[in-house]
């Protein structure tokens, strides 16, 4: 790999091949379990099918990543050295949420966010059978205002049109509320609370779905305390 930074430090090199747009992002999505070519887009829906088929080369060559032929299918899994950056990921993500708490409205996709969310349902605590969860937008354009987490006894999967079965529960959030209670930003009990995320359907659907969709592992980041801003200029000195 030619050298970038020219610079023998060790943090220079690693970030020669990790400070490439959307490789870590790539790296994050193998850790939580994604295998496959189309899964992964699905957790970086807006990085090109190209550009992450180049990093995931990129990634193989420098020994992050192996590559599994399973029939007719490809897999992608990390190496030993893939694994040693797992706490690294977390460790920026629980950064992210100390000090980078902002979300612009460009940062709010539905889809990511129920992509993410599938992956955390508590398959354990949702009854058996096919159990249907239902989210509603409504500020969001009619194409992508409904979507669905579809739980059956084969795993779990999130769908953007009806899947054919009445939802045992539906949600009804603004993107951004949604998105921030996920981050761990909010809690159940406030935003149901408060009003601003409200359940239709089955009474007992509506008090156990905070079990079948328990928060990101990053949520529970505790966050910094927000000191007041000092004022400053004529007159701003401490009261007499």
């Amino acid at each position: 790999m030619p050298s970038q930074y020219g610079q023998f430090c060790p943090v220079a090199k690693a970030m020669e091949l990790l400070d490439e747009r959307w490789t870590l992002l790539v790296v994050r999505e193998l850790m939580l379990g994604s295998r496959h070519f189309n899964a992964l887009r699905r957790g970086v829906p807006r990085m090109s099918p190209a550009l992450l088929s180049k990093r995931l080369q990129t990634l193989a060559k420098a020994g992050v990543v192996e590559r599994w032929q399973e029939g007719n299918r490809v897999s992608y899994r990390l190496t030993e050295a893939g694994r040693e950056l797992e706490p690294i990921v977390e460790a920026v993500g629980r950064w992210g949420v100390r000090w980078i708490p902002e979300l612009g409205d460009e940062d709010l996709d539905p889809h990511l966010l129920l992509w993410d969310m599938h992956r955390n349902v508590d398959t354990e605590a949702v009854p058996d059978g096919r159990t249907v969860i239902a989210f509603v937008f409504p500020e969001l354009d009619p194409t992508t205002r409904r979507w669905w987490i579809v739980v059956t006894a084969d795993g779990v999967d999130v769908c953007d049109v009806d899947p054919g079965c009445p939802p045992r529960v539906t949600v009804e959030s603004s993107l951004r509320t949604l998105t921030r209670l996920w981050r761990g930003d909010l809690d159940w009990a406030g935003v149901l609370r408060s009003g601003e995320i409200v359940l239709h359907g089955e009474p007992q659907a509506r008090r156990a779905l905070p079990r079948w969709l328990p928060l990101t592992g990053l949520a529970g980041t505790p966050r910094p305390r927000r000191e007041a801003p000092v004022p400053v200029g004529p007159g701003a000195g401490p009261p007499e």
